[in-house]
């Protein structure tokens, strides 16, 4: 079987570096790509390519990356959508700016950077869009509101474009971590702010000593989870004959997490089925 191209976003750190490494070991080729093209030079001595891509930049400008990156290795096979960040603060505090720089990188950009390169995989008649979401999507935090909300559209506008993509033989894969020892928390746009208004100080305070605490002792894995992505995608490993999954949560903690919230809806549902139904005609 001839190498797979991929093309992943956002391989500065994180997620990202570690999936061109992982690929290159695999055997396939890769596109690494960053907004600051020299924080990822040195992937070239692996083996990997380089292009300059900012998902925030317009949709024109990313629709002549895609023909740029499709004319590295004439295809692109997957493309993962990996670039985000964490943006925390007090719902009534974090500002619309604020909260459209969050969706713009991680919802916006991500669906803009799709767009890009779904004529090329309809023309191929297959391909693979990854999705790296988090399994903040399933339960909202206090502080980190502008996150979740952020990831939960990705879940869904990604459950969506599956059922789009599904007849064409495209498929897609919504990969949802726990906390993973990697440096999104150490961004600048990390910050845990500590809210100005009393009636949210203790609340913000206990997220920030928790995200601190955390920082340095995330019990995922990056590496092993990176191994477990790309087995999936290429059907390799414990992933050798499973069905495609609808969305893959990675580490301990999302499972954890996943089915408490699952099983809280059931009960909640239970509860209230017989009310719920009542305004039917």
């Amino acid at each position: 079987m001839s190498p797979q191209v991929w093309l992943i976003t956002g391989t500065s750190s994180g997620f990202g570096a570690e999936l061109v490494k992982e690929v290159i070991a695999r055997g396939d080729k890769v596109i690494a790509t960053a907004r600051n093209v020299k924080r990822i030079s040195h992937m070239r001595d692996i083996g990997a390519a380089i292009l300059q891509l900012d998902v925030t930049a317009s949709q024109d400008e990313l629709n002549r990356k895609a023909e740029e990156a499709i004319s590295i290795y004439g295809r692109i096979d997957i493309l993962v959508n990996n670039a985000g960040y964490t943006q925390f603060g007090i719902v009534e505090e974090t500002s619309h700016d604020q909260w459209f720089s969050q969706f713009n990188t991680n919802v916006f950009g991500t669906l803009n950077t799709t767009r890009a390169f779904l004529p090329h995989m309809r023309s191929n008649k297959a391909g693979i869009v990854v999705f790296i979401g988090s399994m903040a999507a399933w339960d909202g935090l206090p502080a980190g509101g502008a996150y979740c909300a952020s990831k939960a559209a990705i879940h869904y506008a990604a459950e969506s474009l599956s059922k789009e993509l599904e007849p064409i033989g495209i498929r897609t894969l919504l990969v949802e971590p726990g906390v993973f020892r990697t440096e999104l928390l150490n961004q600048p746009s990390s910050s845990r702010a500590i809210s100005k208004v009393g009636d949210y100080r203790a609340i913000s305070e206990a997220v920030a000593k928790k995200f601190d605490d955390f920082n340095g002792n995330q019990p995922g894995d990056t590496v092993k989870g990176v191994q477990r992505i790309v087995d999936v995608v290429k059907g390799e490993s414990d992933a050798c004959g499973k069905p495609w999954p609808s969305s893959l949560p990675l580490g301990s903690d999302a499972v954890s997490l996943i089915r408490k919230k699952c099983e809280n809806t059931l009960r909640d549902l239970e509860a209230w089925e017989d009310f719920a139904k009542s305004t039917d005609i």
